[in-house]
């Protein structure tokens, strides 16, 4: 279990506030309401909550909405093959409910940090994935995120993926994920993964991604 420092905004105020994240699901708890996902943007009150409690929140389709969330997340840095910590901040708007039940906007910031300084995100996708892989491509050679995004055995979907922890682990078909070389390869052991990961997290099997490899290359 991680926690992180975060911070919340919205039009009520601003709270001090942490997010516990168990691999799966993020919670938080602000003005004694816990909120949990498995996205950063889904994140939906438990059923004990009153309305009384609801109504100091904006909620769309029972995800919290009309805030900003910011929050710190230790990222380990492989750095010329040995240990470091950077760390990974979250900045995440997530704008107003419009009556069709979009949401107008929402936005995402990243912005990691290491020995070697400061490295963000253009702010432009809206996905970690996007976002992670542009801070990657400014660090030093040899340097890198010791996670997930970065893992040879990880992968999304075809089908589409939310905007955080939708990763899909084929750390038990190695070989076979390995020699995925087109999508229609893909389909073969798409459904054969061994479990979705976040793009944070990483385990013992870890090991660098090499370009080319599998359906997102």
């Amino acid at each position: 279990m991680d926690t992180y420092v975060a911070r919340y905004f919205d039009a009520h105020g601003a709270e001090d506030t942490t997010i516990t994240n168990d691999g799966t699901t993020l919670r938080m708890t602000l003005r004694d309401v816990e909120f949990a996902g498995t996205d950063f943007d889904s994140l939906e009150p438990n059923d004990a909550a009153t309305q009384d409690q609801l109504a100091k929140f904006t909620l769309n389709h029972n995800e919290l909405c009309s805030c900003r969330i910011e929050c710190e997340v230790p990222i380990p840095i492989n750095d010329h093959g040995s240990q470091s910590q950077g760390t990974l901040f979250v900045d995440l708007t997530v704008g107003d409910p419009e009556p069709k039940g979009w949401l107008d906007l929402e936005v995402l910031r990243l912005r990691l940090t290491t020995k070697h300084g400061e490295f963000v995100g253009s702010g432009k996708s809206g996905w970690f994935e996007d976002e992670l892989l542009e801070i990657q491509s400014q660090l030093p050679e040899a340097v890198y995120m010791q996670a997930c995004i970065n893992c040879l055995y990880s992968d999304y979907s075809p089908y589409g993926h939310g905007a955080f922890g939708y990763m899909i682990c084929f750390r038990n078909l190695k070989s076979e994920y390995l020699a995925v070389k087109s999508k229609d390869d893909f389909w073969a052991v798409h459904n054969c993964y061994d479990r979705i990961v976040q793009e944070t997290f990483v385990c013992p099997e870890f090991a660098r991604r090499v370009p080319g490899t599998g359906y997102r290359g």
